[in-house]
């Protein structure tokens, strides 16, 4: 300390733990270094549970012993082995760019020589979106070249719900966000509450994995609603602020002889909506179609792979921020977008945030504040 040496203390903890223990080795510490060290938290021994639960749970406890940390992560420290499960290996990859990420960011940059870790994140993230029924699912799984994802109706119909998958080709790993996006009906003030709650869970959640990398929009030929412009501009421009590449997959063309001719034909409608992309690929997804349909489905995945590949951000130009900010920006836009009924009183949409997404009641006070002034300017 006397020399200047230590630039971040790291604090790791067994997550079976109760917070009331962290407390004697944290007033060590802080006797010691006085404030003048940042002191982060690793919560360890979360294989069997969703890695930010124990925090949800122990936040509020850990303030009221006096414990501050300038950050945390939960995580799992397991070694791979060779037999372990594809979710294994996703846990274990969570948590070491958890960690590495945790020291990025709060080991100060000071010139004294301190090394930069290089990214660790080589999964690449998409965000699939649209309405109901226009086939992501299918999407998802033209994409992969094999059934990762279901393609019944069992998906909830509640906006922002998501479901994940790992996909792989050419060489390259991908997280696909199957994502249930705005219908053309509005909510009703039951319905905002539970998107909001899913709104902060899915920014969280892209938060822990990296951002987002590339918009797929999802769009059924010959379906065209309001929610059209409704969808583009919710996840475009306030998810992503406008600065992730936003391309566009048109299913049910397979009877087009072909595919393309939709698109010179019909295109005109996303200029009239004011929806501006990147790309596009004008593709089938339905597997089970015989003959000439075949031959359309192994065209449609070359597509697809091939939009993704050009237009995903690379490496040195991804964009996306999250935080706290965009899912204030989420909630301002689904109230403006969306619902019914605009009067929400601020206890009752704290209220909901405390009870969905475990947050202490003070920082989901604070939330609503903040989404009750971006509604009033």
């Amino acid at each position: 300390m006397t020399k200047g040496v230590i630039h971040l203390l790291v604090y790791c903890a067994q997550g079976t733990k109760d917070a009331s223990t962290l407390q004697h080795n944290y007033k060590i510490m802080d006797s010691e270094v006085k404030g003048r060290v940042p002191v982060v938290l690793i919560v360890t021994g979360l294989e069997n549970q969703e890695p930010e639960e124990w925090w949800r749970c122990n936040e509020r406890s850990i303030l009221d012993l006096g414990m501050n940390f300038a950050d945390h992560a939960c995580i799992t420290a397991l070694a791979i082995n060779e037999g372990d499960a594809n979710e294994v290996r996703r846990r274990r990859e969570q948590s070491y760019r958890a960690v590495c990420n945790l020291i990025e960011q709060r080991c100060p940059q000071n010139g004294t020589g301190v090394p930069t870790i290089p990214p660790a994140r080589k999964t690449k993230n998409i965000v699939l979106f649209g309405e109901a029924g226009v086939g992501k699912s299918s999407v998802v799984n033209l994409m992969a070249g094999k059934e990762v994802a279901e393609t019944s109706s069992s998906m909830q119909r509640c906006t922002l719900h998501w479901q994940d998958y790992a996909i792989d080709f050419d060489g390259e790993s991908y997280k696909v966000f199957d994502t249930m996006g705005i219908e053309e009906s509005g909510l009703e003030k039951q319905d905002y509450l539970v998107a909001v709650a899913n709104a902060y869970r899915f920014i969280k959640t892209l938060d822990a994995e990296g951002g987002v990398d590339l918009l797929l929009f999802c769009v059924r030929a010959g379906r065209f609603t309001t929610a059209l412009q409704s969808n583009y501009r919710f996840f475009y421009e306030f998810l992503c602020n406008k600065k992730v590449p936003i391309v566009l997959a048109i299913t049910n063309l397979e009877r087009e002889q072909k595919m393309e001719d939709w698109w010179e034909r019909e295109h005109g409608i996303f200029t009239r909506y004011q929806i501006h992309v990147a790309g596009h690929a004008c593709i089938t997804a339905a597997n089970e179609l015989e003959g000439i349909h075949q031959q359309l489905y192994k065209e449609s995945r070359v597509a697809i792979r091939n939009l993704v590949k050009e237009h995903i951000a690379g490496e040195y130009n991804h964009a996306w921020t999250g935080g706290n900010n965009v899912f204030v920006s989420l909630a301002h836009a689904l109230k403006e977008i969306l619902v019914k009924n605009a009067h929400i009183r601020k206890a009752t949409l704290a209220g909901q945030l405390a009870k969905r997404c475990g947050m202490s009641p003070e920082t989901a006070r604070q939330l609503a504040d903040m989404i009750e002034q971006e509604s009033s300017k």
